[in-house]
């Protein structure tokens, strides 16, 4: 098992900036990648961003592609979301999640981190 807690969330204005942070325990050599979702009332959960833990290869989507940067301490076993330019609708909770390498599902989450951006 991997065991996951977000920190970092927050209330900000448009155009601040937040870093979350996902501190991982347990099997953790059991994880290939890590990603950041979010969800917001009313909506899906939609991927944020991914990174591969070995690597460091990362992936955005589109909305916060030169915004957001995914970045992680294999030392630490932490990953971390630096999330600048906020926007009011980024507003959301925002989870962070372990993948095995065995699989293709995100099988391990955090219990959520809410951000909320104002105008």
């Amino acid at each position: 098992q991997v065991q996951l807690v977000e920190s970092g969330g927050g209330l900000v204005q448009a155009g601040d900036s937040l870093r979350l942070s996902c501190a991982a325990s347990g099997r953790t050599f059991n994880i290939a990648k890590m990603g950041w979702f979010r969800q917001a009332p009313g909506k899906e959960r939609e991927l944020v961003a991914i990174i591969t833990w070995d690597t460091g290869s990362t992936m955005y989507t589109d909305s916060v592609k030169g915004r957001f940067t995914i970045s992680r301490d294999n030392v630490k076993n932490t990953m971390y979301l630096q999330m600048n330019s906020l926007k009011p609708e980024d507003t959301a909770v925002y989870y962070c999640a372990a993948r095995p390498p065995t699989t293709g599902a995100y099988e391990y989450w955090g219990q959520g981190t809410q951000v909320t951006v104002s105008s």
